[in-house]
């Protein structure tokens, strides 16, 4: 429980940080997008806006699945981790789907063609949101990493796409500067479809480790090796594994003497389930059977 609870506190953390950050772009990216008469940056800022509400679902997501197992939940709440990762994915898809549209209409009606370069306010806003969503995003990814969280994996390529977003606009009025309007809506539709990429591998990521997905071939066989390492163990004659939201669950049966006493069995098979739950942090639980060695002489 000491890793779960370390987790939502740098989760947490994470989150608002990022949310202190957001609304601090918004309210920026709002007075120059009115200073400067640009719909780029005004819209850029109602999607930083956005990003402060996918920082609760972070925390509330999380908290929620550091709750200890109950009566109705024996097998814990790390799934819901992987529901906030797919309303983070819902939200991506909304947000691209909402440049990539408002972007074609311009383009369609002729809109583009009323962009004009006012003040440079806008073209500084753009810039300095760059900068500080993809350190926002480099920010979160590393301790999403460090503490295993999906849902915090999700939040910082949401940074990601805002940071996306700010290259549009920087483009769109960096080319009315220059007597291109056009250049906006077109790279907004190129963004759009990067936010689409990105919500989907998001989404495909909480899916895989909703439906019991088994984690990789590496781990499983690191897992076999640790297993295969303790004294007494002949052979491994099966191992499952399945991914339960950010944890891993291990079903393994080991091969001994068929000669051993039942004590003596049940003592290597706790051998081998301690050796594996301290090898790797990401077990939650290991079920060992016990089989006799019929092959050996």
């Amino acid at each position: 429980m000491d890793n779960q609870q370390n987790a939502k506190k740098v989760a947490t953390r994470v989150s608002v940080v990022g949310m202190i950050g957001n609304v601090a772009l918004t309210l920026f990216k709002l007075f120059a997008g009115i200073i400067s008469h640009s719909g780029a940056m005004i819209s850029d800022a109602v999607h930083s806006a956005s990003d402060v509400f996918s920082g609760i679902i972070v925390i509330v997501g999380v908290r929620l699945s550091a709750r200890e197992s109950d009566s109705d939940h024996p097998y814990g709440h790390e799934r819901f981790e992987c529901v906030a990762e797919i309303i983070l994915a819902v939200i991506l898809f909304l947000a691209g789907g909402a440049i990539g549209l408002e972007a074609v209409k311009n383009i369609f009606s002729g809109a583009f063609a009323e962009l004009t370069f006012r003040n440079p306010l806008a073209l500084i806003a753009a810039v300095t949101s760059i900068v500080v969503k993809e350190a926002m995003f480099w920010y979160t990814k590393i301790n999403a990493k460090r503490i295993d969280s999906p849902s915090l994996s999700a939040e910082a390529w949401h940074h990601r796409s805002d940071a996306l977003s700010s290259v549009g606009a920087l483009i769109g009025i960096g080319g009315a500067a220059l007597g291109f309007p056009i250049l906006e809506p077109i790279a907004s539709i190129i963004i759009c479809l990067f936010i689409f990429k990105v919500a989907f591998d998001v989404f495909k990521d909480a899916v895989d480790r909703m439906v019991d997905h088994a984690c990789d071939g590496e781990t499983e066989s690191q897992i076999k090796t640790c297993a295969g390492e303790i004294d007494g163990v002949e052979c491994i004659d099966l191992l499952r594994t399945r991914v339960f939201g950010n944890k891993i669950y291990v079903d393994i049966e080991i091969g001994v003497d068929k000669n051993l006493s039942v004590c003596t069995a049940h003592q290597i098979a706790e051998q081998v389930h301690d050796a594996i739950e301290d090898g790797f942090p990401q077990v939650k639980h290991v079920m060992v059977h016990v089989n006799p060695n019929e092959e050996q002489n």
